[in-house]
């Protein structure tokens, strides 16, 4: 396999190679039922941001590469390639997991040369998808960050922020501290077909209340936008709607990208349920990662009305250009948000 390519001299967190002991075993049990994690041990936790992004933002941790979130447009999944991993249902399914990434976190920002940059998390794979419950890493991450004066922000889709939500409380009183959480789709039906790991939009939706409650201004992100699918004005209205309801401090919205092995996945599910919208994702999306320039201008026409209407003040900042995971000039650019 390709990790045995991957030796503990790397330096920018990627998992360190089989044949050194890196990967510590694989199991899988009855609560993840038709899930196998790969426990490995990393030896950095900290990934740097190429200065080309023009992030707001110069580190990333990313405790785990795979997702149970199961998101057919998600931009991450060609990281899964590189461990001779498909991009498809090993994504899903196969979660790599790196069980001492507080205690390596810790130790990188305990160096004299840290200068307490802020630190992102979930720019990759979500921190609080389902294997947090088991392997609970987070809490170590936000006290190695608050401990070391460190800022930082998390995006998630996953509910299970909110048991850590009075170390978040106390973490905000020492260093600066974000949240952002994903909603993308707002139809029950639609969620259930394209994101059925993630907890529901009405989940969604009560943390960021329980978020905003407890005195954090909530971003959310309205991302992707699908075209022909979440792009209605309707739509949109009620999402926006419901996020102004829940709370939320801002939102912003853009379309969907259709990165590298992304692309496939994603067009294989709409010839499956959607067949017809197949000549105008040609016309949309031609035989590249993004929309056509008409499209984007479209679309912000529609959003930005909507959001004035709500309260919902967009953060007018570029759009995220890329965060790999790794240094391997091999590695496809990735965006920041799916």
């Amino acid at each position: 396999m390709r990790w045995q390519s991957q030796t503990l001299d790397a330096e920018d967190g990627a998992l360190p190679g089989l044949s050194r002991a890196g990967l510590v075993r694989t199991v899988q049990t009855p609560e993840f039922e038709g899930i196998t994690f790969h426990e490995v041990l990393c030896k950095s936790a900290l990934n740097k941001v190429p200065e080309a992004s023009n992030l707001p933002f110069q580190w990333t941790v990313n405790p785990m590469r795979g997702c149970s979130h199961a998101c057919r447009y998600c931009f991450a999944r060609g990281t899964h390639e590189y461990l001779d991993l498909d991009a498809g249902r090993d994504f899903d399914t196969q979660i790599v997991v790196k069980t001492n990434v507080a205690a390596v976190l810790r130790k990188e920002l305990g160096r004299r040369s840290w200068r307490r940059a802020p630190v992102a998390l979930g720019t990759n794979t979500d921190p609080y998808q389902r294997a947090e419950g088991r392997y609970r890493l987070m809490p170590g991450i936000i006290r190695a960050l608050t401990e070391s004066g460190t800022p930082f922000s998390i995006l998630t889709k996953g509910t299970l922020l909110r048991r850590d939500l009075p170390l978040l409380i106390s973490a905000a009183r020492e260093v600066r501290v974000s949240l952002a959480v994903s909603i993308a789709i707002l139809d029950e039906d639609l969620h259930r077909s394209l994101e059925s790991g993630t907890p529901s939009p009405r989940a969604r939706l009560d943390l960021v209340r329980a978020l905003t409650d407890a005195g954090f201004a909530v971003n959310v992100l309205v991302a992707p936008v699908i075209p022909c699918l979440t792009d209605s004005r309707a739509h949109l209205d009620a999402m926006f709607g419901a996020i102004a309801e829940a709370g939320a401090n801002s939102a912003v919205a853009f379309p969907m990208h259709l990165r590298g092995s992304t692309r496939g996945w994603f067009l294989s599910w709409l010839a499956e349920h959607h067949p017809a919208l197949l000549r105008r994702y040609r016309q949309l999306y031609g035989r590249g990662a993004y929309v056509t320039p008409e499209y984007s201008a479209w679309l912000r026409e529609r959003v930005d009305p909507l959001l004035a209407e709500h309260g919902l003040t967009p953060r007018r900042q570029p759009e995220p250009e890329a965060v790999p995971e790794t240094a391997d000039t091999n590695d496809p650019q990735l965006a920041l948000f799916a």
